[in-house]
């Protein structure tokens, strides 16, 4: 939550929010500032520690692609990915929105975010405001807690003079191959694929074998390797 900025605006839309921060300082500056919110200090990458469909919505500023670097030994950016996006999926409501403004440092950090993101249970993509801008461009993976739908499709990145982009204007051009709106869906379960059975030339071999180790096997009959009732 940083200063709490953005706390600001929440509470002036009147809801109730919580913040966090891994900066004492950062926290102190937001109490010196009289925030609304509840501010915790915490590290993201280690849990949200939240009940489980607690939040009606998440916002983040600038912060998601910080899980990405290591800044201790014991950091791995992937366990962090995982842990965040996993408690940030329980502690949502069913249908609530996230949305995380992020600067990835390239396209290979986006994907990772977006796959960590994916794998957690979330529906959703990365839309950018100004695409063709250098300055101005500004990227949200918008996320939604539950199986996608028509009421949580994507909104429209906003274009030159704030207005909406068109679907021309983010498939145009080589730069929006690269920006734009990316969507995905959560990834299916993968069904398990049942193979083939111990028939019965299998166990004949097996028996066979036990039989020249010298083991006591019984002898081979008509119900041998034969599949029995569930029942009586």
């Amino acid at each position: 939550c940083g200063s709490g900025l953005s706390g600001e605006t929440l509470s002036e839309h009147g809801h109730h929010w919580i913040g966090y921060d891994i900066s004492q300082s950062m926290l102190d500056v937001a109490l010196e500032r009289e925030a609304e919110g509840d501010l915790l200090l915490a590290d993201m990458g280690q849990g949200l520690g939240l009940r489980p469909g607690v939040i009606d919505g998440a916002i983040s500023i600038s912060a998601v692609q910080w899980l990405c670097y290591a800044d201790k030994s014991s950091h791995e950016p992937r366990m962090r990915l995982k842990a965040f996006f996993g408690s940030l999926y329980r502690c949502l409501a069913r249908g609530a929105r996230a949305v995380l403004q992020l600067y990835a440092e390239n396209m290979d950090q986006s994907e990772m975010i977006m796959t960590y993101a994916m794998r957690a249970g979330f529906a959703g993509g990365v839309v950018v405001d100004w695409p063709h801008s250098s300055k101005a461009r500004k990227a949200y993976l918008v996320l939604t807690c539950g199986p996608p739908s028509v009421q949580t499709s994507l909104p429209k990145g906003k274009g030159e003079n704030g207005e909406l982009c068109s679907d021309d204007d983010e498939s145009d051009g080589e730069e929006s191959q690269t920006v734009g709106i990316f969507e995905r869906n959560r990834p299916r379960k993968k069904f398990r694929v049942n193979k083939k059975g111990k028939g019965r030339e299998w166990v004949l071999k097996k028996k066979e074998q036990m039989r020249r180790k010298g083991h006591a096997v019984p002898p081979d009959t008509k119900y041998t390797a034969r599949k029995r009732k569930a029942h009586f």
